[in-house]
């Protein structure tokens, strides 16, 4: 039968955000089988949003990834310490100032403009070879990328040699995560009829994480999915097809019964009655519990719900346990912002905004501590 085991923490222990190696392997694995054949990369930028590319990134080369997307030239150096077989591939314009770094680690560049293949163009000139490299194409986002409209112009321009140097052309979907908008439709099209002057042996890449469930038209040759790898819904209003990959606790620092009523917390927004119970956890918009959540957010302790009262400050938040038994609402215990019970969708919809915001800004002060599944 699977066990869990703890196998690496570090941090301070005021709270705790535990992720689940396995989850992550699984839900790759998930979108694999969905994909039917598709190439099926990882996006891995941000710390592979927040969880750690050092841990994360060997698991999902583990799970059968060969392919991965990251932000920024320096998160590529980083990736190919872990990666030395993988294709990694840098998202955002690199800087001239990168291209050396770049080429050492072996990346691909995407060019999203004249000004990126100015750079690669001289930086292939003073080396004698063009460095590996994707063509991004806008479609709707207005963004980053050439204009669509000009992308046969722009690979006509290229030499043999610049021509043989490019490996993909890829967009970006601006609303993939609401089915029912046209403008998915609306990039569908363009994507193709731009790549449609390209030659065949190129990668085609359009579908993110919400994308791979629009149909398999939007998965094209290579998905590039990313927030689903780490248990976030690509399916919004939908029940989520992927397995939750991170738990979030803060430690109960105080508990006290108010002998009076009190307002609570900046701004003396709200009031607490007489002979309410209040606790306050080391948690606050330093380590990702925002602002917003003041006066009507909520944690667990065990199967219990308790709200959050005042506003959020950096490093603490009250807490109602009034109604809670004094054994499971007691300093030291800990407090569920995110996981079985509120997930970091729930927990970012509470709080007004997107599950990757969370997830991404989880605070550093929180050991990480990484669970196995046992094989």
């Amino acid at each position: 039968m699977p066990t869990t085991t703890r196998i690496m923490a570090e941090g301070t222990p005021s709270g705790r955000f535990v992720i689940d190696l396995g989850a992550v392997r699984e839900n790759w694995r998930r979108l694999n089988a969905r994909a039917r054949g598709v190439d099926v990369a990882a996006v891995v930028k941000a710390n592979a949003y927040g969880l750690g590319l050092e841990r994360v990134a060997p698991e999902l080369w583990q799970a059968g990834a060969r392919r991965f997307y990251v932000a920024r030239a320096e998160e590529g150096v980083a990736a190919r310490a872990l990666l030395p077989g993988a294709e990694i591939v840098v998202l955002a314009p690199a800087l001239p100032d990168e291209l050396e770094a770049a080429r050492a680690a072996g990346l691909i560049l995407t060019l999203n403009g004249p000004d990126d293949l100015e750079a690669w163009r001289a930086d292939a000139a003073a080396h004698g070879r063009a460095l590996r490299a994707a063509l991004h194409i806008d479609t709707g986002m207005t963004r980053l990328g050439f204009d669509d409209a000009a992308l046969s112009e722009v690979w006509s321009g290229l030499s043999p040699p610049e021509q043989a140097a490019v490996e993909e052309v890829s967009s970006h979907l601006a609303c993939a995560d609401t089915p029912d908008h046209p403008a998915n439709q609306g990039q569908l099209i363009r994507f193709r009829n731009a790549a449609a002057a390209l030659p065949s042996r190129l990668r085609r890449s359009l579908a993110n994480s919400s994308g791979m469930f629009l149909g398999g038209d939007y998965l094209q040759t290579t998905a590039r999915p990313g927030m689903a790898l780490y248990g976030l819904n690509p399916t919004p209003d939908r029940p989520n097809p992927m397995r939750a990959a991170v738990r979030v606790e803060a430690r109960i620092l105080q508990r006290r019964k108010l002998r009076r009523a009190e307002t609570v917390g900046y701004g003396a927004t709200v009031s607490a009655p007489a002979g309410a119970v209040i606790a306050t956890i080391a948690a606050g918009y330093a380590d990702g519990l925002h602002r917003s959540l003041a006066n009507g957010g909520v944690v667990f302790l065990g199967d219990r719900k308790a709200s959050t009262l005042g506003r959020v400050s950096m490093d603490l938040i009250a807490i109602d346990v009034t109604d809670l038994p004094e054994s499971i609402a007691r300093p030291g215990a800990y407090a569920e912002i995110a996981g079985a019970r509120q997930s970091i969708d729930d927990l970012a919809a509470a709080a007004g905004t997107i599950g990757y915001e969370i997830l991404t800004g989880i605070g550093r002060r929180y050991a990480r501590t990484y669970l196995d599944e046992a094989q």
